[in-house]
């Protein structure tokens, strides 16, 4: 009798806890569903009907054309709906996505300005939104994103002057905000991106860039000097020695 009330017991608890970690699951998966049904009802263009078909209450959310699940806490992930021609603006709910670690809208027809609620996201380490119709400034609380590693924001028409907080992502590796009507000067605090391997301005209204001196010496850079360097007519000194740079380097005399 001892035993099978253990046993009934046990069973019961094990069942209490089932329920419970099921019912965490469905609300956690459902403010993941919620949130991309609402980013759904302001899609303004959808020509191919991918959404519109595919992302419903009658479907795995973790089923639906570009969305993807961690298998650890089946949370979304990553959205990926590049090159769809959608239109509209985004939904700021898409910053209920506490999971996400990648967002590719780019290459579509996206506008308005694109909602501070995602830069939230601290798990976030891709953020591509190139080519797009944005447009408004680029907000201080990017720099609070710690572990990104991509950001794409070219070709959009974000104004304004970028902001300083841009130099606290130090794992960012690749940065464009291209084709812009970005203004001011560039931050300084850009100096401060240690990982940074791809950096893309060009197109913009920037100002106060005035090189003086170049110093790359003591590095391992190799193949021919760029000849766009070369252009730079306040380049006086360029340091560059101790590197593995090919020959031609005598067009790069001191320009004043």
């Amino acid at each position: 009798m001892v035993n099978l009330s253990s046993c009934l017991l046990l069973f019961l608890l094990s069942l209490h806890c089932f329920v419970a970690s099921l019912a965490t699951y469905t609300k956690n998966i459902t403010t993941d569903q919620y949130a991309l049904l609402a980013f759904k009802s302001l899609i303004t263009s959808d020509p191919y009907d991918i959404l519109s078909n595919n992302w419903s209450t009658t479907s795995y959310v973790c089923s639906w054309v570009g969305v993807t699940c961690d298998e650890r806490h089946n949370r979304v992930n990553s959205l990926k709906i590049s090159n769809m021609r959608l239109g509209g603006t985004i939904s700021p709910n898409l910053g209920n996505l506490s999971f996400l670690v990648i967002l590719n809208l780019s290459h579509n027809s996206f506008s308005g300005q694109f909602p501070k609620e995602i830069y939230r996201l601290h798990r976030l380490k891709v953020i591509s939104i190139s080519f797009n119709e944005f447009e408004g400034g680029i907000p201080e609380v990017l720099g609070d994103l710690s572990r990104l590693q991509i950001l794409k924001l070219g070709a959009n028409n974000f104004s304004g002057f970028p902001p300083q907080s841009i130099g606290n992502l130090r794992q960012l590796k690749s940065l464009d905000i291209s084709q812009n009507m970005l203004s001011g000067p560039i931050p300084q605090t850009i100096s401060n991106m240690s990982s940074l391997e791809y950096l893309g301005l060009q197109y913009n209204y920037f100002s106060g860039i005035r090189f003086v001196k170049l110093y790359l010496k003591n590095n391992s850079f190799n193949g021919q000097f760029p000849k766009e360097l070369c252009r730079l007519r306040r380049l006086k000194v360029p340091h560059i020695n101790y590197n593995e740079f090919e020959v031609g380097i005598h067009v790069l005399q001191p320009q004043i």
